[in-house]
């Protein structure tokens, strides 16, 4: 019992230090990259469907596929960084910033499969939704990014709470293309800022 007792210990010991350390293995360019998924998003949608109420499925296909590839490039770069540097701590990061952002990912995947399946003439509810869950998820993380990186969070909340004011307005190309490209782009400088400049820095002093 002692034994477990004291791995329970070190185990609640790497979490604490984790909530307390960046996650520095996520990099700016993968952030910057989906902000500029974003914008190629709202400049095809226009090209792909005229009338998202009339095509939801193509709507759909657009952004939730350019929000996956966007998903599965950061966690290749997060993966690659934290198996070259294998530390305890930084495997800890990765897995304490993935159990925050999950649940809002989770939430907003159940909400798309019901509006699509089941209520398709609220679509227009989504693009708000997205942002106020994608806003929510960057929150709950914060800790573990640099302290400017929750204006983030609290711009996607802001952008999702308009486009629900906006209704139908909401499926219009930049109303998914701006907040994204925006909070993205600002997020990657946050990053750059914090923890890439310093790096470039010291590399240029050796």
């Amino acid at each position: 019992m002692e034994l477990d007792d004291a791995i329970a210990q070190i185990t609640t010991i790497r979490t604490q230090l984790a909530a307390t350390e960046h996650l520095r293995s996520l990099r700016a360019l993968p952030v910057a990259a989906s902000g500029l998924l974003a914008v190629a998003g709202a400049l095809a949608q226009p090209w792909l469907t005229a009338d998202p109420q009339r095509d939801p499925a193509t709507y759909l296909w657009l952004w939730c596929g350019l929000a996956i590839f966007s998903g599965l490039l950061a966690t290749l770069v997060v993966v690659r960084r934290v198996l070259r540097c294998p530390g305890a701590l930084s495997i800890a990061n990765a897995r304490l910033a993935a159990l925050q952002f999950l649940p809002s990912l989770a939430v907003g995947a159940i909400v798309t499969w019901f509006v699509a399946a089941e209520e398709p003439q609220l679509l227009w509810l989504l693009p708000g939704l997205w942002q106020l869950l994608f806003g929510l998820g960057n929150l709950a993380a914060h800790r573990l990014l640099p302290a400017p990186a929750a204006f983030v969070g609290v711009l996607f909340v802001a952008t999702g709470t308009s486009c629900l004011w906006f209704r139908e307005l909401a499926l219009q190309p930049w109303a998914m293309g701006l907040p994204f490209a925006t909070g993205q782009l600002t997020l990657a400088t946050i990053l750059w800022w914090h923890h890439e400049r310093r790096l470039d820095a010291a590399k240029e002093r050796v």
